[in-house]
């Protein structure tokens, strides 16, 4: 197989047109801000960080569920999604939230600043997972929650089984698809990460999803 541009998403991240996509497609990182939501606590936060807040989600719905006791700020890299997130929060008219780009390996915020930290996928995006773990505990309050989202090792199974059947001849594309899975968190190497890091595992909360399409070429 000569064209492996299949395998390569490379849009301009920053283009008017590819912010508004992606503000459209967010039911895949839905599910998994929607179970964040359900799981972090709220009563007593009176500062917050959304670290990789991309668009806005969660970290809008947080900050509005906070209510004015609690300033929520967000951190991302990428500037585009940032003034997206931006016109939401001026259109919502949503007042305690403070957006900032950067990396989430080196964040511009005081050693023990945060009561909750969260993470809506970031995990797998992450340059370096260890050491944005490590600056999030820097910037955590003793006692401070840090809650993690992620599609682990395994999600879409039967979509990859059959893509690796598809380019089981073609040795680069496989092993693409191989660093590609990889890629992908497990709970085991997260929780080693997280205790590394210097954080203590309360709980790990696991759940299925189904994403239902008509056919194969749908998908």
């Amino acid at each position: 197989m000569d064209d492996l541009s299949f395998l390569t998403f490379d849009p301009d991240f920053n283009s008017p047109q590819v912010i508004a996509a992606y503000d459209e497609v967010a039911l895949w990182s839905a599910m998994f801000g929607l179970l964040l939501l359900e799981e972090v606590p709220l009563a007593n936060v009176t500062s917050a960080l959304d670290v990789g807040c991309g668009t806005g989600f969660p970290l809008i719905e947080l900050a509005e569920r906070l209510g004015d006791r609690a300033h929520v700020q967000g951190i991302d890299p990428w500037s585009g999604g940032l003034k997206r997130a931006a016109e939401k929060i001026a259109i919502r008219g949503t007042r305690n939230v403070t957006l900032h780009e950067g990396s989430a390996t080196s964040m511009p915020f005081a050693a023990a600043t945060f009561d909750l930290i969260v993470s809506n996928l970031g995990v797998n995006n992450f340059e370096d997972r260890a050491a944005a773990i490590r600056e999030c505990r820097r910037v955590a309050k003793s006692g401070a929650t840090l809650a993690l989202t992620t599609n682990l090792q395994g999600h879409m199974h039967e979509f990859y089984e059959v893509f690796a059947e598809v380019v089981r001849d073609d040795a680069e594309a496989s092993r693409r698809l191989r660093e590609h899975i990889e890629h992908r968190a497990t709970i085991a190497n997260v929780r080693e990460q997280l205790e590394t890091g210097g954080f203590e595992i309360a709980r790990v909360v696991e759940r299925e999803s189904v994403m239902r399409f008509a056919s194969g070429s749908a998908l």
